[in-house]
């Protein structure tokens, strides 16, 4: 009982890692159509900011497990946050200057203290109690990663898209006072949330300095990686986590895009309770960009993945967790074919509805991979955690079918990735049989 006991107070700070990292995530999904519009990229080159954020879990994941394995995980927990905010500090020359290189590098540097958490607090948490029920552990610290990103996306509507972005063209023709007072304010709406974040990463960061964590496993390990690439279970679960961030990552940043070439702006303004809905965010939303209009509706998308964890921590802990990531995958399956075979809000909730579904499904892969590893676990985390790349190279695939082809198309590719992961679940759970 003291042991369980013991185990609360680190548990809640690893967790409010994971409310921080789903909160910053989400808010850079917001900035994706901002970019669009500031640079006028297609939906191609607007993936590649998600490129710079997730494509630094693939190179830095492997580095972060030895970094750790050299200086142990509260000093990796604290290089990972002050890195973070060294990042989110990088926002403010990328605004004031407009150069999208620096964006680049501002989401690289975030994403690098990122992984660094991802990679150490994942099997932490998992190690916190009983194997048994490591999965309903980890999906409850997950479900304060989601509110985070539930949160995330008004924040990002009421200060990030809620203002009309100037074409290269408009600019030029607006005096050099009106050119200069626009620059200064589109700098400042990007600025103010990053500052405030990096003010709140450094002072968590003081604050794990004093605190004690207790040592949960062996920070030093005997295995290669060679070793784990022969672990079938494993390696079919970092296929599953690249196809699920991937395919998140993907709706979630283009889902304001989707939504406002669906005509769902002129939709939300002819519903009532609709436009209720919109106002409850901001009650001058109507006299503003249609971005912010539907933008304040992906916080149902990633609310849904909130509320999913929250009954998935229960479902996990009473049903078998393969048997139901198996289900919550294929749900996710039929609700996109559902938003690609119908229109306006049905269009619109079904493909909300995915994130309910998604839900489960990172917690659950991620401790069905390392399950029975034992001292190999923390380096099992560094590959699971390189998978992350798929939020790298799967959005800009995805733009990239929206630009030759359409929407529809490009939403039903995501389901091979859902099926995939409806696979892994049912597979895993024959074999555990």
């Amino acid at each position: 009982m003291s042991n369980k006991q013991s185990y609360t107070g680190p548990f809640i700070l690893l967790t409010s890692l994971f409310f921080l990292w789903g909160f910053i995530t989400v808010l850079v999904d917001s900035l994706v159509p901002r970019l669009k519009e500031v640079f006028e990229l297609s939906y191609f080159q607007a993936g590649l900011v998600q490129f710079a954020f997730f494509g630094a879990y693939f190179l830095l994941s492997i580095p972060a497990s030895k970094i750790l394995d050299k200086i142990g995980y509260k000093r990796g927990i604290i290089l990972g946050l002050v890195t973070m905010g060294v990042g989110c500090l990088l926002f403010y020359p990328a605004a004031s200057y407009r150069i999208f290189g620096i964006f680049m590098l501002a989401y690289f540097t975030v994403a690098g203290g990122m992984t660094i958490l991802q990679v150490a607090a994942n099997p932490y948490v998992a190690l916190l109690g009983s194997e048994e029920k490591a999965s309903s552990r980890l999906n409850l610290s997950q479900a304060f990663n989601s509110l985070g990103t539930a949160i995330a996306p008004a924040i990002g509507a009421l200060f990030i898209l809620s203002d009309n972005i100037l074409s290269s063209e408009e600019i030029g023709n607006l005096s050099d006072l009106a050119r200069e007072a626009y620059y200064n304010a589109e700098a400042s709406a990007v600025q103010s949330p990053f500052i405030a974040l990096a003010v709140f990463i450094i002072f968590l960061a003081v604050v794990f300095s004093f605190v004690k964590l207790p040592v949960m496993m062996s920070e030093k390990s005997s295995a290669s990686y060679f070793d784990l690439l022969k672990e079938k279970n494993l390696m079919l679960g970092v296929f599953g986590i690249f196809c699920y961030v991937g395919a998140e990552v993907a709706i979630g940043s283009y889902l304001v895009s989707y939504f406002i070439e669906s005509g769902m702006p002129v939709i939300i303004a002819e519903s009532s309770f609709m436009s209720g809905i919109a106002q409850s965010f901001d009650t001058d939303i109507f006299n503003k960009d249609p971005k912010a209009i539907v933008g304040v509706f992906v916080t149902f998308y990633w609310s849904g993945a909130m509320i999913g964890r929250f009954i998935g921590s229960y479902l996990t802990s009473r049903i078998n967790p393969r048997m139901v990531l198996g289900v919550f995958a294929g749900s996710a399956v039929a609700l996109i074919f559902v938003s690609v075979a119908t229109s306006g809000l049905v269009s619109m909730w079904s493909i909300l509805a995915v994130g309910l579904f998604n839900s489960i499904m990172f917690p659950t892969i991620f401790t069905i991979a390392i399950d029975g590893l034992g001292e190999k676990k923390a380096m099992a985390s560094g590959l699971l955690c390189t998978a992350i790349v798929g939020g790298a190279l799967i959005p800009p695939l995805f733009g990239k079918m929206v630009d030759v082809f359409s929407f529809g198309t490009a939403l039903v590719i995501l389901t091979l990735c859902y099926g995939y992961i409806l696979f892994y679940g049912f597979k895993s759970y024959s074999a555990s049989k």
